[in-house]
């Protein structure tokens, strides 16, 4: 009975404690990296997304949007990422935009229509929207998210104080890495599965000439036909995919004289390691892959 009373007591003093920290839901995996860095185990870090799904697309239920709405504060992407949040009733105090510092820098799309699973039909149109991979504009994503925790969990100013010069040396020390890494690939057509990485490419001086595949999937006969007449027109050598394909996808690749890198660009949480490790390790592999 005694330690039935403790177990139920330590419980109701976890609960108490997860609802005594603020929450910060943010809308992709580089986001709640930043969060979880500048504050913390003082902050719950809330990102719903299901594993498997895209950020970029999930609608989330009404209960992942009633958890989103209590939120202390909500951290958007911008630059049209996450679209369910332009038609749900989000509270406009708790939220900030972390790219809206570097907007005129956005990149403008063509409007291309087409479906990646549960997340049914959506269309890349208006603006690209994986800001974070110019890592420059990611660190400052991380400044705007840290004045915006100051300001709305003002208790916790100090230990965000603490924590940012951290996280904007590793942003700072991954951009220069990036730079260095990839400088032999400037000047060489790269082709990529999905339009993800407009700008990764204009921060480091890359030409990516980008397809519409699925994420992991292996590619259809018209899909390879595709990728085999756009590697004669330009010559390129490195294929890039978003997610890890089957391995007789990447058998045919190597087939058709492409060297594959796997570069997910982290809009999900993976399965090991952090934002940080997991990127640098991508870009090493990509570096190497010349």
């Amino acid at each position: 009975m005694l330690k039935r009373l403790a177990i139920c007591l330590s419980m109701v003093a976890g609960a108490a404690f997860a609802q005594d920290r603020p929450v910060v839901a943010t809308v992709n995996y580089p986001l709640a990296w930043m969060a979880e860095r500048l504050g913390g185990d003082a902050v719950e870090v809330l990102f719903p997304v299901p594993e498997g799904r895209d950020p970029s697309f999930w609608r989330p239920g009404l209960s992942e949007i009633a958890a989103i709405q209590q939120a202390d504060l909500i951290a958007l992407n911008g630059a049209g990422f996450a679209t369910w949040t332009t038609r749900t009733s989000l509270p406009r105090s708790r939220i900030v935009d972390t790219s809206a510092g570097f907007s005129d820098a956005y990149i403008a799309t063509q409007s291309v229509t087409h479906s990646h699973g549960a997340d049914g039909e959506h269309s890349h149109t208006g603006t690209a929207s994986y800001t974070w991979l110019d890592f420059a504009q990611a660190a400052q994503q991380a400044e705007a998210l840290a004045a915006a925790m100051q300001r709305r969990m003002p208790e916790l100013s100090d230990q965000i104080d603490a924590a940012l010069p951290s996280v904007l040396a590793d942003l700072a020390a991954l951009d220069a890495e990036t730079r260095s890494a990839l400088i032999a690939l400037q000047g060489k057509t790269i082709l990529a599965t999905h339009p993800r990485y407009q700008y990764f490419a204009r921060a480091y001086g890359l030409d990516i000439t980008s397809l519409e595949w699925d994420a992991g999937a292996m590619p259809d006969d018209a899909q390879w036909a595709e990728l085999q007449a756009i590697a004669d027109q330009t010559g390129a050598s490195l294929l890039i995919w978003e997610a890890a394909p089957p391995a007789a996808a990447l058998d045919r690749a190597h087939v058709m004289g492409l060297t594959s890198v796997v570069f997910s660009p982290l809009a999900t949480r993976p399965a090991s390691g952090d934002f940080l490790s997991v990127m640098r390790g991508q870009i090493a592999g990509m570096g190497s892959a010349r």
